[in-house]
């Protein structure tokens, strides 16, 4: 396809912009009739490069021609950070628009769709294709407007609550065939048919697919209305009593997989502790055995499980959550089953009233019923098996356009965090001197603000902090983070999107150098932020400065392999001893993390099953 795309370049190349929306139109007609024949899309993506070149000054080159035939093709490309995703992007979605297909484009973030769709426009409008913005405050009428658009760029959460809405609009007509059938044969019409935000599910490409469709896939998307009247002191009392109970003898903590539960004895001591307290007189859930163990394993959940700076944030008196993936408030997204309502009683916040589900679906459902699904990620190998095995998507190793030069400077594994501390402030420091920008890379916003104190207190040195507190400025931060002797501590909000330029003094002294401070459950997350460095064909080094008292060494390394790495990291103080103690924990960990998060999301896909046959039974019952 590459070849054939360059074949046709001086062709291109010599019609005015008029002629090329003319062979636009005819392509249209072409793709329309056809297909995405092989000769057809050739000459569609030498258009668009073509097109781009002119209005954009950015022509595509051959790797990016070889993502979008991927993508058109229904596969998932596996690109470098900074080969220029954005437009590549472009190829596919053109030619599968001018197929007259419905062009779903989705980001990670609303700041992505906005700044994507502004820099592309150009092209799709001269070419005679229109485009759309979904944004989060935006009323039906427009938000309908732009999923009436030829292409829609859109967050995946939005999509799916939009599509949501329309099943709900629909309600037993649960397809739009079916409405129109209804209103052919039997003369009924629906005011709900004309209300639907979606064109329907045609083809979508998906940016940062391995984030949208592996890591955020183990949480169902529930809509939700009608808040209840909130019943503040039963929460208050639940918490009081959670704290009365004893770790490991009342109830017990799997930190694999991140859940409380009750032991015989801990409920024997709750119905203890409600009896001698005269609690089941003042609230029915306190006469059910049940629902009195469910409400106190959400308050044990609550107080040991979910902690400040690293899941959520208080901000302007609400709990907000924080995406542990990409690092970003998630403001419009709550807990369900009580959990957020104990969470807001725990740190003294004005308790919302819980809300009753509507309808739910999991990514894995709901990706699978596009007729063609694609997508695009730096960071995908790693999850090929369960990307076919779930969605039937191929990954496609994409060639890089210059060649690679990051440098891996290897693993340091300290036994405490007081040193581990130490250890970024020096190498951050040493970089700084020799005029290379340094990225260090936290998981939580706790961790970034210790990180911000550690560089403060070793000498005020000048730094800027991104987190979920300055989501707002993140574009002007990471963009300013290649300056020379720059230091910017992040969380995984630097992991994608906004390119990091480097100046040229930066590029002759080694360019970017990034620290990883603690490993992610998943590999893939480190090798995004891994990837801010040596894009484009840049110098560029990273190293992982770690310590074993590090949440995920604690989950998934065994008690016993724990302590012997301990015992060897102590007692050698090796630096190529902690290098490879480090690089072998990290190993074990992430892939027993990886194992229990596949589980855990093919037990999310059967209990979404489950349930939605549930609420069809119910509704026939009606």
């Amino acid at each position: 396809m590459a070849d054939a795309v360059d074949a046709l370049a001086a062709q291109f190349a010599g019609l005015d912009d008029a002629a090329l929306r003319a062979t636009a139109a005819t392509l249209r007609a072409e793709l329309t009739r056809h297909g995405f024949r092989p000769d057809i899309v050739a000459r569609t993506f030498a258009l668009v490069r073509e097109t781009s070149a002119r209005l954009l000054g950015l022509r595509h080159h051959r790797s990016q021609i070889m993502g979008g035939w991927a993508m058109l093709n229904g596969g998932l490309a596996e690109m470098e950070t900074g080969e220029g995703k954005t437009i590549t992007a472009l190829l596919p979605a053109v030619t599968a628009a001018l197929a007259s297909h419905s062009v779903h484009i989705i980001t990670v973030n609303e700041y992505l769709a906005e700044r994507d769709s502004e820099q592309t426009r150009p092209i799709y409008e001269a070419l005679g294709l229109t485009v759309g913005v979904v944004r989060r405050e935006q009323p039906n009428a427009d938000r309908k407007a732009a999923y009436d658009c030829d292409v829609t760029f859109c967050t995946n959460s939005d999509l799916v609550f939009d599509y949501l809405r329309d099943r709900m609009a629909l309600g037993r007509y649960r397809a739009r065939p079916r409405l129109l059938v209804n209103e052919l044969l039997l003369g009924q019409r629906r005011a709900a048919g004309s209300s639907l935000l979606l064109r329907g599910l045609h083809f979508v490409i998906i940016d940062e697919a391995d984030s949208v469709l592996i890591d955020e896939a183990r949480t169902p998307l529930i809509l939700s209305a009608g808040d209840d009247e909130p019943d503040a002191p039963l929460y208050y009392r639940a918490l009081a009593l959670a704290r009365l109970l004893q770790r490991n003898v009342d109830f017990k903590i799997d930190e694999t997989r991140h859940s409380v539960h009750l032991t015989l004895q801990g409920r024997k001591q709750l119905s203890h502790l409600v009896a001698r307290e005269g609690g089941s007189a003042e609230n029915f859930l306190w006469q059910s055995r049940r629902a009195c163990d469910e409400l106190l394993e959400q308050a044990l959940t609550a107080l040991h499980l979910f902690r400040l700076d690293k899941h959520y944030i208080v901000a302007e008196g609400k709990v907000q959550i924080v995406d542990e993936y990409t690092g970003r408030v998630m403001p419009d997204r709550s807990w369900e089953r009580g959990l957020h309502q104990m969470i807001e009683a725990k740190e003294g916040c004005e308790i919302s009233g819980q809300r009753m589900t509507q309808a739910r679906i999991t990514y894995q459902r709901f990706f699978r019923r596009y007729l063609k699904l694609s997508g695009m990620s730096g960071t995908i190998g790693e999850a090929a098996g369960e990307l076919w095995a779930v969605y039937g998507l191929k990954v496609i190793r994409i060639p890089t356009h210059r060649p690679l030069r990051r440098r891996n400077l290897g693993t340091r594994l300290f036994a405490n965090n007081a040193d581990k501390w130490r250890t970024v402030v020096e190498r951050a420091r040493h970089m700084r001197s020799i005029g290379r920008p340094v990225l260090v890379g936290t998981r939580s916003v706790a961790a970034s603000e210790q990180v911000s104190r550690a560089l403060a207190e070793a000498g005020r040195i000048e730094h800027e902090v991104l987190n979920a507190r300055q989501d707002k400025q993140e574009a002007d931060i990471v963009a300013a983070a290649g300056q020379p002797g720059r230091i910017t501590v992040a969380t995984n909000m630097a992991g994608r999107g906004t390119d990091i330029k480097l100046t040229a003094d930066v590029v002759e002294a080694g360019g970017l150098h990034v620290i990883i401070t603690e490993f992610h459950e998943s590999a893939r997350i480190d090798r995004q932020l891994f990837g801010r460095c040596a894009r484009q064909g840049n110098p560029g080094t990273f190293e992982a400065i770690v310590s074993l008292e590090d949440e995920l060494f604690h989950r998934f390394v065994g008690s016993q392999l724990w302590a012997i790495a301990r015992t060897l990291v102590q007692a050698t103080r090796s630096e190529f001893v902690s290098r490879l103690v480090g690089g072998l924990l990290r190993l074990i960990a992430q892939r027993n993390a990886e194992r229990t998060h596949a589980k855990t999301r093919r037990e999310t896909v059967e209990q979404d099953k489950r349930l939605d046959q549930s609420l069809a039974f119910a509704g026939k019952s009606e």
